[in-house]
């Protein structure tokens, strides 16, 4: 089965920049959709951004202009690079994947275990 992982975040302040790393792995077939999401303390879980396998993103009306989706599908890696932070960006972040795997090749929703971003004078 499919296992992601995320790494990159941590503590900046406001108007800082940020890049986090989830990568893929597993007996994998193919990755449609890969994502993040983010969730405060206290609040739902909101997309952050999408990618499609074809290099197709849809983001947040919150993070357009600041945050940019992109992925390496020969890694099968997404990153997120995030500019410009503000203290309402304070989450954790979790990565998503739309993942076929051996030997069902179903499509499965797949989720990191979450990276916290804190954003803080």
């Amino acid at each position: 089965q499919v296992q992601l992982v995320e790494s990159g975040g941590g503590l900046v302040q406001p108007g800082g920049s940020l890049r986090l790393s989830c990568a893929a792995s597993g007996n994998i077939f193919r990755i449609n959709v890969m994502g993040w999401y983010r969730q405060a303390p206290g609040k739902e879980r909101d997309l952050v951004a999408r990618i499609t396998s074809g290099g197709s993103a849809n983001y947040a009306d919150s993070v357009k202009g600041r945050f940019t989706i992109s992925r390496d599908n020969a890694k099968n890696t997404v990153y997120l690079q995030m500019n410009s932070l503000k203290p309402e960006d304070t989450a954790v972040y979790y990565c998503y994947a739309d993942a076929s795997s051996r030997p069902t090749f179903l499509y499965m929703d797949v989720w990191g275990k979450g990276t916290l971003v804190s954003v803080s004078s």
